[in-house]
């Protein structure tokens, strides 16, 4: 599988896999990139388990060399601070002017602004015209070097390796997987507000790189990443008949999963990718059904007189949770993904629905409307500790970052000249913003790490 065409990429990200994914080039070097010996263990880290974390002051120097590497530095740091856990220190205070990445820092020259952490880069070209980039990240009151890496890709996948670059630095300093290597799919909406033409479009996380996926001829629903590979699903009413596609995000390969009767809902993968639930209404009732994409075998897995929709699965496969108003009012629930044994998990005021598991298999994050708002929040998977992230006019669709640190979700606005925006947030619930598209955008859906 080619990812953004690039198969050098591609290659060293498995390579780097046997030594938990430290980098991605043609040219992988771990530790001695520069001569100097890394060390076992850095002092600084930022405890991210906490509920609201202080962000970690960090100096990021312009890159030296190529004109794109000032450019790859900022994209770095755009995405360090985005993440809401770290700080970048304003250019003005440096007092030591970096002229040779591979020099030893000044520590002293860094402690005096209070950077904990630092990072120093160049970028250059190879003699066959590739774009190699090596950066350096240090622990300023450590006086050590926590990695350093160099990379050597096609000059037009800068954006790439600068967001690789960050998910590194945010591994070693957090503990955890970084996100920004990572693309979203979502509706692109334009015209006005009676006449929407929508298309599916996908762009990198933090807004870069949008493109369209199909042309706006047919009304296209709930777009969804494959957990495994760069494929999603979706609804379309083609020719006016309501199915499920697949499409191959890179080959533009679109096949048909099914036609079904009558209305289907909210398709979404099981975490093999080998599977897709969804919901399928008949007459009055909707219900939730399992197809296997291989044998295209359907199981049914609900069987009442409601609207039971919105499936998503739990991380390990074993639990579906749901939305269903089999109690008279949107609520949660949380069933075997036999369809067995069904339990309700949301008893707040108001209805509950989209409710999406997150990655890391520790909470649920929902849409719940009440008081004429709606509002974006998790529970853990027993219905516990419910907390409210952000509440606006109308917020829904909360889809989660690879890491299931962050949710993207669309907020609508009202008026004939209104529209949804895409935003995202943390959550601690402290770190909200608005992702910038050249049009309205709903439904967003993100990607796992790219290969």
């Amino acid at each position: 599988m080619r990812v953004n065409g690039n198969p050098e990429l591609r290659f060293a990200k498995r390579s780097a896999r046997s030594i938990g994914r430290l980098c991605l080039a043609a040219i992988l070097v771990f530790g001695l990139v520069f001569g100097i010996v890394m060390p076992s263990h850095a002092e600084v880290r930022l405890d991210i388990t906490k509920g609201n974390v202080e962000p970690l002051p960090i100096a990021i120097n312009d890159f030296a060399g190529e004109k794109v590497a000032r450019d790859i530095a900022a994209v770095v740091e755009a995405d360090l601070r985005n993440s809401g856990l770290f700080r970048p220190i304003e250019k003005a205070a440096f007092i030591e002017k970096i002229s040779d990445p591979n020099a030893l820092p000044r520590f002293e020259d860094w402690r005096v602004i209070n950077a904990q952490a630092l990072v120093n880069g160049r970028v250059s070209r190879t003699s066959d015209g590739r774009l190699k980039a090596e950066f350096r990240l240090w622990d300023v009151f450590g006086a050590e070097q926590i990695i350093g890496q160099q990379f050597s890709t096609d000059p037009k996948h800068w954006r790439r390796v600068a967001h690789i670059i960050a998910d590194l630095i945010y591994e070693k300093l957090t503990g955890e997987k970084g996100y920004f290597d990572s693309r979203v799919v979502f509706v692109d909406e334009t015209g006005p507000k009676d006449k929407r033409v929508k298309r599916l479009a996908i762009m990198d996380q933090d807004g870069a790189n949008i493109r369209t996926l199909t042309r706006g001829s047919d009304l296209v629903l709930t777009p969804r990443f494959s957990p495994t590979r760069q494929e999603i699903t979706y609804m379309s009413y083609d020719g006016g008949q309501p199915r499920v596609y697949l499409l191959q995000i890179e080959t533009g390969k679109r096949e048909t999963v099914g036609n079904f009767p009558g209305m289907t809902f909210a398709p979404r993968f099981s975490p093999d990718g080998q599977k897709i639930v969804l919901s399928l209404q008949q007459g009055g009732d909707a219900n939730i059904y399992l197809m296997d994409l291989r044998s295209r075998n359907t199981t049914r897995l609900t069987n009442s007189a409601s609207i039971d929709t919105a499936p998503s699965f739990s991380p390990d496969g074993r639990q579906i949770v749901f939305e269903s108003d089999r109690g008279g009012r949107q609520q949660l629930y949380v069933m075997n993904s036999d369809g067995s044994n069904p339990q309700r998990i949301s008893f707040g005021t108001g209805s509950y629905s989209t409710p999406v598991w997150s990655p890391r298999g520790d909470v649920i994050a929902f849409t719940k409307q009440t008081g004429g708002k709606f509002l974006i929040g998790v529970m853990k998977a027993d219905g516990s500790g419910e907390r409210i992230l952000t509440e606006g006019y109308h917020n829904e669709g909360p889809t989660w970052s690879p890491n299931g640190r962050v949710m993207m979700f669309f907020r609508d606005s009202p008026g004939a000249t209104g529209g949804p925006k895409l935003y995202s947030i943390d959550l601690t619930g402290y770190h909200e913003r608005q992702i910038a598209t050249p049009s309205f955008a709903s439904d967003p859906a993100w990607s796992p790490l790219l290969d």
